[in-house]
């Protein structure tokens, strides 16, 4: 039941990203007309940006459907990593276009060019409106525990779009309002902290997976210390908490459990305690029995014998 819970749960994933990757190609079409007929740099880093949503939905639809695909030969936990690499990929990009962004705006805060703040504004307001139905799209009514990091990284390039053209909008109205052009370019200075933000906690969560880091909200030492306080079980060590993509953490540890202790039956209670504590349900649990404990070595001296005659 489990199995076919998640099995469904990744295919809602992939209809979400896929309506939500035709919604953004539609309105990044609309915006980069609108940023060059109006000349606003806002408008054309939040098309850039919108680029880059829609390769990160299509990377992300990508690497769901690797995922989905059983284990099979050398690949023994199937492709699921796919999906960490599309969400590392997401976070590089993020960063390099930030970066582009953040020259460009310097450039024009130097030296502002002439914006049409009426088509700014009408455009921002349409792209505050398309982000919030993608955003409603991606999140599936699930909250981010249930979600997997591929499409979490979708989500937050979404989130950061939304962001964005609520800030767009305000520049516009500052420049309609006051005639101070250089707003679009500070705007865009602020769309591109949000783009290093989303970047860098992108980069930070799929590096944990990459390096094998304890899943978030996972203590190795409490988990540990669980285990050692259960009836029978002497020692554990080697203990070891990884994820091997968003949503399946792994475990395994040696236990030494009493001499004369049935084995089969720890490990079974181990294994149910670990799933129903702590979510974990692969795990690898070798179990031994302590050595049994050896009476202590008596040695006895024999008396010195001197000249025949005991001393």
């Amino acid at each position: 039941m489990a199995h076919d819970h998640a099995h469904d749960h990744r295919h809602a994933e992939r209809g979400a990203l896929k309506a939500a990757l035709w919604v953004i190609l539609a309105f990044m079409a609309v915006e980069i007309v609108a940023g060059i007929l109006s000349s606003s740099l806002a408008l054309l880093s939040d098309a850039a940006h919108m680029l880059t949503d829609a390769a990160a939905l299509a990377l992300s639809l990508a690497a769901a459907r690797l995922a989905s695909r059983p284990a099979h030969g050398s690949m023994t936990y199937g492709l699921g990593r796919a999906e960490i690499l599309s969400a590392q990929a997401n976070g590089v990009t993020l960063l390099v276009l930030a970066l582009m962004i953040v020259y460009d705006a310097i450039v024009r805060l130097i030296s502002p060019p002439a914006v049409h703040g009426g088509t700014v504004l009408v455009v921002a307001l349409v792209g505050v409106a398309v982000n919030l139905v993608v955003a409603r799209i991606l999140a599936g009514g699930h909250d981010r525990e249930t979600r997997s990091l591929n499409v979490e990284g979708s989500y937050r390039h979404i989130l950061t779009d939304l962001y964005g053209f609520i800030a767009t909008a305000v520049a516009a109205v500052i420049i309609l309002t006051t005639g101070f052009t250089r707003a679009d370019s500070i705007v865009s200075l602020l769309i591109a902290a949000l783009m290093l933000y989303a970047s860098f906690r992108l980069l930070v969560a799929s590096g944990r997976v990459i390096m094998e880091a304890a899943p978030a909200g996972l203590d190795p030492d409490e988990i540990g210390r669980v285990l050692a306080a259960q009836p029978g079980v002497v020692e554990v060590h080697d203990l070891h908490v990884w994820e091997v993509t968003s949503g399946f953490p792994a475990l395994s540890a040696h236990v030494v459990v009493r001499a004369g202790d049935d084995c089969h039956y720890c490990r079974r209670t181990l294994q149910r305690l670990l799933g129903q504590r702590f979510g974990v349900e692969h795990t690898t649990l070798q179990v031994d029995h302590e050595a049994a404990r050896q009476p202590p070595l008596q040695i006895q001296i024999a008396p010195r014998v001197r000249d025949g005659s005991p001393q």
